[in-house]
């Protein structure tokens, strides 16, 4: 082959972004991934600053990111990416096998979530449907959100937001926002009791059993909110 025609080989791969602060199994994607005829991987860093700094450079189609780095938040860098370039594709790393992650993950702009334990072929597929501009999520994970959305829409019609004051309202937007206890406290000019208070009251009004529940139902609502 030509160098030529090699080097118009390599553009037409699709450039993927390594960032994962585990040496060996950042040299494990690399490997998988540089195997493939259409795959090539554009960029690596250890954790979210350097991913940042190298990012833009690297011009990648998607990234690969842990969802624990030392530096830093994988949910929180996939938005900080999506906000650098929205065609950026995301792929999400976790060990945890908790649907809130997921959901978290999805939106903040991520394209899939996949589970590090699954078997390394289970990589590529996700990464080829993201490609083909689907969403992936590991299949356990896909059941356990399905479930518990089905259980929220059996609690929603019960359910309803005019029962919330609109201080409770402003807390729930909050919440659903991510932002910690602490912090609505500080921004609200309340006590960090208070806002436990108004946790209570709008788990009671909204039918949530507790404040995994509350965190779900809020991130679902304000993200519906966003998209309208």
């Amino acid at each position: 082959m030509s160098i030529e025609s090699e080097k118009g080989r390599a553009k037409s791969r699709t450039r993927i972004f390594l960032i994962e602060d585990h040496p060996i199994a950042r040299h494990g994607l690399a490997q998988l991934i540089n195997g493939q005829r259409d795959m090539v991987v554009c960029g690596e860093a250890s954790g979210a600053q350097e991913a940042l700094r190298l990012v833009r450079n690297a011009r990648p189609d998607l990234a690969i990111l842990d969802i624990t780095l030392e530096d830093g938040n994988g949910l929180e860098l996939t938005r900080t990416l999506k906000g650098l370039d929205q065609n950026i594709r995301v792929l999400v790393m976790s060990m945890h096998d908790e649907a809130l992650n997921a959901e978290v993950a999805l939106h903040a702009g991520a394209s899939g979530y996949i589970m590090k334990e699954e078997a390394i072929e289970k990589v590529l597929v996700a990464i080829r449907k993201i490609l083909s501009g689907k969403i992936y999520v590991s299949e356990n994970i896909t059941l356990e959100m399905l479930q518990k959305q089905a259980e929220r829409g059996r609690k929603a019609k019960l359910a309803s937001f005019d029962q919330l004051s609109e201080r409770e309202l402003q807390v729930f937007q909050m919440i659903g926002e991510w932002v910690g206890t602490q912090e609505i406290a500080r921004q609200l000019h309340i006590s960090v009791k208070t806002v436990e208070y108004y946790y209570h009251r709008i788990k009671q009004k909204l039918h949530l059993k507790n404040a995994t529940d509350l965190r779900q139902y809020a991130t679902e609502w304000r993200h519906r909110n966003d998209r309208a």
